[in-house]
């Protein structure tokens, strides 16, 4: 006889979160299990068994399934089931004879005692018949598909007798390495030996002096029986290493399983390491780190202080000079400390300095000074002022102009260019250096630049169309053409000062001094001079200026005044023909070859990182720039660099020639 009573009954709202159907079925599960171990624990007696059913075949492949694993949400309430209940005691019921079903349906009251959610199904009242009419094996219902189920890896693993040599390119510094290798043996010997220490773990303890060694000679073992295999080979069969071996020379033995050097030093009185240092394959990584290692060690000094505290150590790497060498190229504290600044080829001659215009078309210009002139008397001796000097130099026939100033204001700069350009006629190119006057006056006279840093042509004086254009700062090798002439004027000037006393020189005879220095730089050859003796005359800057030079005597026979004024035009002709032609001819030839500079270097790009070099501060505190942009030249080659350097927190950005940084490193 067997009687079927109601004694407790719960059921719960789905959460708002939307979940699928099997997890709201896997979660009703759960409840089951809670009510169950409820009701157990409030009853006198305990059951001599407990039975679940669900009418859900996807939860009872989860809480059967002993083959695949889920993910966290349902592995989670599948451990929570099986930690109460076991397998064999969940069952499967249809849905039709389900009493759960009635909680989430709507009965009326009145019906309620006509639903099985009091009595339960009919199958419970016989005993023989415990389990449901359905009675089916639970597995996992199309678990490839199944959200819930992780996908199934299968990882395949192939031994390895070696190390492998190729796991240590994971480390950069040689100390690392050893440190990871001492601390895996160290591990191991805590499984084995069973220490304080055990399992996977870090040891937060220092390691003993021999598991350094120990490590040491893992590495290195690795490292050797890869590059030569052969050679060990040889020599644990007591046979002589082949002829062709890179090692032959060093007669090498075996040591506690490691390659040594044999050599000839057995009885010299050095240490067992600097007679039979460890052999090292130089193009290995281990070199590598062994490099860097002592090259720190010794403060970045060269390869000879480097390679000798290796061989100190007890390594012999194998072409050693190529691989330290190498190394210290790309150290960038050794490329600060004693790197070479930026090259590029020297680049072509722009269109204005080999130009056949009219002279001082296109001017570099730059001032040079000052000096002391005497204004005026006094009764305590002479009131002394200070003169400059502006000097405009022609890009094309190399003639000079100077001009005195009495200030380094862009007014006093304003008027000496006045002065030029009523001598010397109208200016149609500009160069110069980035000076505050010049760039004053340059917008002064509305020569404005725009947002790139190039000037733009505007509108000048007179009207006439004008270029001016600024060097970048500190890039004094870009004005040569200017500053050449500065050095000559210098030199001039200063043989003509030592015969003038100090107290005698006013601005008037420097003003003279100037004029007689811009003839003497006028005359000088332009072309090396030639022994040809149909050929008596130099080609100078003045033979164009003032005409003067290199006239020829007027053809015998009668002249008369009619002819002398309808023909001079031609005589003038003649001149100017002659200097362009002999300009052409000598001049231009010597202009082909460059002086220096003369390799192609790879350009400098944006983002590399660069040390900027500053002349009124040591080279340790040069500071790192950024390269922000790379401004290529006509030809593509980079010369010019905008740079952004970080200091105190605010960022500058600077425009500096290559020859005044250093490259450090590229991305």
């Amino acid at each position: 006889m067997c009687h079927v009573g109601f004694i407790m009954g719960k059921a719960k709202l789905a959460p708002l979160p939307n979940h699928t159907v099997p997890r709201l079925e896997l979660c009703a599960a759960v409840l089951a299990v809670d009510v169950a171990e409820l009701i157990v624990q409030e009853l006198d007696y305990k059951p001599d068994s407990l039975k679940f059913y669900t009418d859900s075949k996807v939860v009872l492949g989860y809480i059967c399934n002993v083959t695949r694993r889920f993910y966290l949400y349902v592995s989670n309430r599948v451990q929570k089931i099986r930690k109460y209940t076991l397998p064999e005691q969940w069952h499967y019921v249809p849905t039709s004879l389900n009493p759960a079903d009635v909680a989430t349906r709507s009965v009326p009251a009145a019906r309620l005692a006509e639903t099985i959610w009091l009595t339960g199904p009919t199958f419970l009242q016989h005993p023989e018949s415990s389990h449901t009419p359905e009675e089916a094996t639970f597995d996992l219902i199309h678990p490839e598909s199944d959200v819930e189920v992780r996908s199934l890896i299968t990882s395949c693993t192939k031994l390895k007798t070696t190390l492998g040599s190729h796991r240590f390119e994971r480390f950069s510094t040689w100390k690392s390495l050893v440190r990871a290798t001492a601390s895996l043996i160290h591990i191991t010997q805590s499984f084995k030996h069973k220490e304080s220490c055990r399992g996977w773990h870090h040891c937060a303890q220092p390691l003993p002096a021999d598991l350094w060694a120990q490590a040491k000679a893992v590495i290195i073992g690795c490292v050797q029986r890869e590059a030569y295999q052969a050679e060990f080979t040889c020599l644990e069969k007591g046979k002589e290493i082949p002829r062709n071996s890179p090692l032959r020379k060093l007669n090498p033995v075996l040591e506690h399983g490691l390659l040594t050097i044999g050599g000839r030093l057995e009885h010299a009185t050095l240490s067992t390491t600097e007679k039979h240092p460890l052999i090292i394959p130089g193009r290995s990584h281990i070199a590598t780190l062994l490099t860097k290692h002592f090259h720190e060690r010794v403060k970045h000094q060269g390869r000879l202080f480097t390679e000798a505290s290796i061989r100190t150590e007890g390594f012999w790497i194998i072409g050693a000079k190529r691989c330290i060498n190498s190394n210290l190229r790309k150290c960038v504290i050794c490329t600060k400390l004693r790197g070479k600044t930026a090259e590029q080829i020297m680049g072509d001659l722009p269109a204005d300095r080999v130009s056949t215009e009219p002279p001082f078309t296109n001017v570099g210009l730059d001032v040079f000074g000052p000096w002391d002139v005497s204004t005026r008397r006094t009764r305590g001796g002479h009131a002394n002022s200070k003169r400059w000097a502006v000097i405009f130099t022609c890009l094309s026939v190399r003639a000079v102009h100077i001009e005195l100033i009495e200030s380094m204001d862009s007014s006093s700069f304003i008027n000496a260019l006045r002065r030029f350009i009523a001598l010397r006629g109208p200016v149609k190119q500009i160069r110069s250096d980035c000076g505050t006057n010049f760039k004053g006056a340059c917008k002064e006279l509305k020569m404005l630049m725009d947002s790139t840093g190039e000037p733009s042509v505007s509108r000048y004086l007179s009207g006439e169309g004008s270029t001016w254009t600024f060097n970048p700062p500190h890039s004094s090798h870009m004005g040569g053409a200017w500053e050449r002439m500065i050095g000559i004027s210098r030199r001039i000037l200063d043989s003509m000062l030592s015969q003038v006393a100090p107290s005698h020189l006013t601005h008037e005879v420097l003003s003279t001094f100037m004029a007689e220095v811009c003839a003497i730089i006028n005359a000088r050859p332009l072309a090396p001079i030639s022994n040809d003796p149909e050929s008596p005359y130099l080609l100078t800057p003045a033979m164009i200026l003032t005409q003067k030079t290199s006239i020829p005597n007027p053809p015998p026979g009668s002249f008369e005044s009619a002819d002398l004024y309808r023909q001079q035009w031609k005589r003038v002709q003649h001149l100017a023909n002659m200097f362009w032609e002999r300009w052409r001819r000598e001049y231009l030839a010597t202009l082909q070859t460059r002086s220096k500079w003369q390799e192609s270097r790879p350009n400098i790009k944006e983002g590399d990182l660069v040390l900027l070099k500053d002349n009124q501060v040591k080279r340790n505190e040069w500071p790192m720039a950024l390269v922000t942009k790379a401004i290529p030249g006509t030809d593509g080659k980079v010369r010019k660099l905008e740079l952004r350097v970080t200091k105190g927190g605010s960022a500058k950005t600077f425009l500096r020639p290559i020859v005044e940084v250093i490259l450090l490193m590229s991305p």
